[in-house]
């Protein structure tokens, strides 16, 4: 969570939309970022189910073209005091979201860097933090929402050990997802991040590309490891078609059989990321299949139908719905040290990022882009790029 210093209780002002989002705002309201350090955060009760955390929202990106390694960088020569961003200061729907190109440049603490965003996307949880169904356990209002974040390194803290400025990092800023995410999130010019939460962007891939990894890869990662998955053992991922956890299945941890479901138009692109059986859920009912699986990964909340088709002793990772045992819940922690793990899958090409074919989407469409994720048909990341 981020902690505001007394340079950053300014007020927001000039909210409104950017043409030709909405016409320009008469009477704008004005927000201020409060102190944050004495807040008592309470036990999470929101379920998984409310916060839309999914990891298998990637896709194939086409015709991306890799930037120069200095590019990006050559271009920040000095940092403003304050920069552009998107912020909202009531829980709503996208009319809620506005435009500020007043907002003051987060401060950065001893363990942070200053990262110049190149690229940020979207994951359902910022459009269900927006809606306020965690705002018990959120940071205080007024929010520059976004969680992932691709970008240049531009000041680091006093305790920044393997950073400096110039390098090209990507990450999820939020280290605890629903628990006091920070203030200052990724759809700005400028995000504050703790060390430890980045790695150097994979070589091989642009900002956009990047800027869809780091929440997804991290929570298919992770929730794997939970279950003890190894070489040899067979997955079953319910709503598989953003690829990325049966990619890592298959080629980090050495799976003897990935099988996954989706519908009719995305079997194609399943077979193309190697899964071993491609179901039509419009067709098929998983949970009839005589065939078991040692894990199940539930990205769509039916636990009850996927431990069906578990082995036993296997495991159901339930990531929203109810949880039927011997499923269970998984949150992500968001953790840098996973994505340099991961680096050299991506830089292989064995793991793919996948980008929606109707994005990027650029900076002055951010609630385009938050109307297009909640409709659930994004069929890869929801990246905003470029940003100013």
């Amino acid at each position: 969570m981020l902690t505001s210093t007394p340079s950053q209780l300014r007020t927001f002002h000039s909210l409104s939309l950017l043409p030709p989002l909405s016409p320009p705002q008469s009477n704008p309201f004005s927000l201020t970022f409060r102190d944050t350090k004495k807040r008592t955060t309470p036990i999470i009760t929101t379920s998984v189910r409310e916060t839309g955390l999914s990891p298998f929202r990637l896709c194939v990106s086409a015709n991306s073209q890799a930037a120069p390694a200095s590019a990006e960088a050559s271009k920040v020569s000095s940092i403003p005091s304050e920069m552009k961003a998107w912020v909202y200061g009531e829980y709503g729907g996208v009319d809620v979201l506005k435009f500020d190109s007043k907002v003051s440049v987060p401060e950065v603490k001893e363990d942070q860097v200053l990262v110049k965003v190149v690229a940020a996307a979207l994951n359902p949880v910022d459009f269900k933090r927006r809606q306020g169904k965690f705002k018990a356990t959120d940071s205080p209002l007024p929010t520059v929402p976004g969680y992932d974040v691709a970008g240049v390194v531009v000041k680091v803290g006093s305790q920044v050990k393997d950073l400096k400025v110039g390098d090209e990092v990507y990450g999820d800023i939020n280290e605890k997802a629903l628990d006091g995410p920070q203030q200052f999130g990724s759809l700005a010019e400028y995000t504050a991040v703790e060390e430890k939460l980045l790695a150097p962007k994979p070589k091989n891939l642009d900002f956009v590309q990047a800027a869809g990894l780091p929440l997804a890869i991290e929570t298919a990662y992770e929730g794997l490891e939970k279950t003890g998955f190894s070489a040899g053992k067979s997955i079953l991922v319910l709503n598989g078609a953003g690829g990325v956890g049966s990619l890592l299945a298959k080629h980090v941890f050495g799976a003897s059989k990935v099988a996954a479901t989706a519908s009719t138009g995305k079997l194609e692109l399943l077979k193309s990321l190697g899964v071993d059986l491609a179901i039509d859920y419009t067709k098929e009912t998983f949970e009839d299949f005589p065939e078991k699986f040692d894990v199940v990964y539930d990205a769509i909340g039916q636990c009850d139908k996927a431990v069906k088709v578990v082995k036993e002793g296997g495991s159901v990772v339930a990531l929203t719905g109810a949880v039927t045992p011997p499923g269970f819940r998984f949150v992500v922690t968001s953790n840098g040290a996973v994505l340099r793990k991961l680096n050299p899958y991506l830089e292989s090409g064995k793991v793919k990022p996948v980008i929606d074919p109707k994005g990027p989407f650029p900076f002055t469409q951010v609630v385009e882009a938050f109307s297009y994720i909640e409709t659930n048909r994004a069929t890869g990341k929801v990246v905003i790029h470029p940003i100013p």
